[in-house]
């Protein structure tokens, strides 16, 4: 995995690149890295890679569409290669709104002065939670994280809330050791929806993601519970946040955030997952996963790198 410290103004310009190259987005809603937001009316949504940046952009068009509509501002869309590159945007306030996985947000409220307002209420459970998953082969012989060492595994993303933070976690209280000393070894798929694949093919002996991928797969019929077992699920997570930068004005922010809090009463509101609606969202609401960061004694270069 590339280091992204070293990398951060490439993968933006990169990620504007690929994004204007995409047909299936039109241009009035592609972001330029050539704009700055102090001299534009329009906002930049950022959207981490929690599945392919097209299902990404794919899933919140609805939501974009709808405030940009109601904001009577232009919104366009960014996505970048990885969790950091986000991150770095909403830095150099290339990004003023974004989301986040929990784990991104508090890193990017340290790096970028990111403010939580938001999170998607899920249909299926009405709670704005969901859980971090190991999963195994249908036919793998493992039962616990203990049958897993030595063994070759998958998380998602350093940065990755459900697919990084929280396995490591669990690993962690299960054995006493992280899982780069545990496992015989570490790699990190990209993707959630990489991290299924993985195990699917049998390529790894477990990868850690969550329920939310999980079962959209399943529903899409790419993996089965057959070929895709959950050996342990977690506690649950605060949901992911849509944050704004908090330099934007008060006014700005006073809108976009009933903006986004009342659009179930227009529109079916989309997000990552199937959802009902957002509720409010705050700072403090993370408290729990900044207390896995300091379980884990990890800090910035850990989980950027």
């Amino acid at each position: 995995m590339l280091r992204r410290n070293f990398l951060y103004a490439s993968l933006l310009t990169l990620s504007f690149a690929v994004i204007s190259c995409n047909q299936s987005i039109s241009d009035n809603q592609t972001a330029s890295s050539t704009n700055t937001t102090d001299s534009r009316s329009e906002l930049i949504m950022g959207l981490i890679p929690a599945e392919s940046n097209e299902e990404m952009v794919e899933k919140f068009e609805p939501m974009r569409a709808y405030m940009e509509k109601k904001l009577n501002r232009p919104i366009k869309v960014f996505t970048a290669t990885d969790y950091a590159g986000v991150i770095e945007a909403m830095r150099q306030d290339k990004v003023d709104i974004a989301w986040f996985g929990p784990l991104s947000y508090v890193l990017a409220e340290q790096e970028a002065g990111a403010e939580a307002f938001a999170t998607g209420v899920r249909t299926k459970t009405g709670k704005s939670t969901y859980k971090s998953i190991l999963v195994v082969p249908g036919d793998s012989t493992v039962q616990s994280i203990q049958d897993l060492k030595g063994k070759n595994v998958a998380f998602v993303d350093p940065a990755s809330t459900s697919g990084g933070l929280v396995p490591s976690y669990l690993v962690l209280k299960a054995t006493g050791q992280k899982p780069k000393d545990f496992f015989g070894k570490l790699t990190y798929a990209g993707s959630h929806d990489a991290a299924g694949m993985a195990v699917k093919n049998q390529t790894v002996d477990a990868a850690g993601t969550n329920d939310i991928t999980y079962n959209k797969m399943i529903n899409k019929g790419l993996i089965s519970e057959e070929s895709n077992r959950i050996l342990l699920e977690s506690e649950p997570i605060p949901g992911s946040p849509l944050a704004y930068r908090q330099e934007l004005d008060e006014q700005t922010k006073n809108n976009i955030r009933e903006t986004v809090l009342n659009a179930h009463k227009d529109i079916k509101v989309t997000g990552y997952g199937d959802l009902l609606n957002y509720e409010s969202a705050t700072p403090k609401d993370y408290g729990v996963v900044r207390d896995m960061i300091n379980t884990l004694g990890i800090g910035r270069e850990e989980i950027l790198k």
